[in-house]
């Protein structure tokens, strides 16, 4: 039971951390990606394929970043001086592409057959148990500097442009500020956040495939932030609380309720979930957590 809640515990601070690139991109900038899991599938491959060259890992998480915060400037640069509707479908076909790649590019990502054996982040110096608490460990305190960091942003100057392009961007660009150029960094920010959620991911199931990073990935994050609060971390934390401890709960449910099949238990699953999600938009439309600021607290 113990090993079983270090896991959980795991990834809920993994979905953390994307929800926390997430939150600085739509919470507080006002950024809708909705091909997030593309940057979290290329922090994972990134930091997994270098590893397995023999680059040290500390040197592979910061790869991961820098490539899909890098990765994120050209998409950036393309939408967000058109509107906000094209960076919502842009980003979903950006992430399409980015798994059909990962999934066509054999004599690089090995396709669907997916890459095994990446090494542990302190498996060579600690045995499995010990190295998921240390593991564990390591993600909170990432996660708590990523918050410190977040709050830090938000209360800078640069915090100040983008909260105020979130609620009038009109106004930001009368003052003579250039909304796009903010929105790409903010933009750039979260998605170095996923990539290195991404590289956790990758060095803690030690496998990567291409059907690990499906857009369902990216909704339950976007559920997770809509149910705490977007712009609120706070929000951040309970909402993926939330989300992962019903995830991870639903599946005992065949332990109760007699003849469903898995089939039905994921359809039941899915059904709850957006259930929640319209009860959540309809009564608490800023989340469990709203913003002090927020309209319709």
């Amino acid at each position: 039971m113990e090993f079983y809640l270090i896991a959980i515990s795991i990834s809920v601070l993994i979905y953390m951390l994307m929800a926390s690139g997430l939150s600085l991109q739509y919470g507080f900038t006002g950024l809708v990606n909705f091909g997030y899991v593309g940057f979290f599938a290329i922090g994972a491959y990134t930091s997994g394929l270098l590893s397995l060259q023999g680059v040290p890992l500390p040197v592979s998480f910061l790869a991961a970043m820098l490539l899909a915060g890098a990765l994120a400037y050209p998409l950036g640069i393309i939408t967000l001086r058109l509107g906000g509707d094209y960076l919502a479908i842009i980003t979903l076909g950006f992430s399409e592409t980015v798994r059909i790649l990962l999934m066509k590019e054999d004599w690089l990502t090995r396709g669907v057959h997916g890459v095994p054996g990446l090494p542990r982040v302190f498996d060579d110096w600690a045995g499995v148990s010990s190295g998921d608490l240390t593991l564990l460990l390591l993600l909170l305190v990432v996660n708590i500097a990523v918050f410190a960091l977040i709050a830090y942003l938000v209360r800078s100057p640069f915090g100040r442009i983008i909260a105020s392009i979130r609620d009038n961007e009109v106004a930001v660009r009368a003052l003579g500020k250039n909304p796009a150029a903010f929105k790409t960094r903010s933009l750039m920010l979260g998605s170095a956040l996923a990539g290195l959620a991404g590289a956790f991911q990758a060095h803690y199931v030690t496998f990567i495939a291409p059907e690990q990073f499906v857009p369902l990935i990216t909704f339950y994050v976007w559920i997770a932030i809509i149910v705490g609060g977007p712009n609120r971390i706070l929000g951040i934390v309970v909402g993926t609380i939330i989300l992962l401890t019903f995830l991870e709960g639903s599946r005992f449910m065949r332990d109760f309720v007699g003849g469903v099949s898995e089939v039905q238990l994921a359809s039941v699953r899915f059904f709850i979930i957006g259930m929640a999600l319209i009860c959540t938009i309809l009564y608490r439309p800023n989340g469990l957590f709203p913003d002090k600021f927020s309209k319709g607290k």
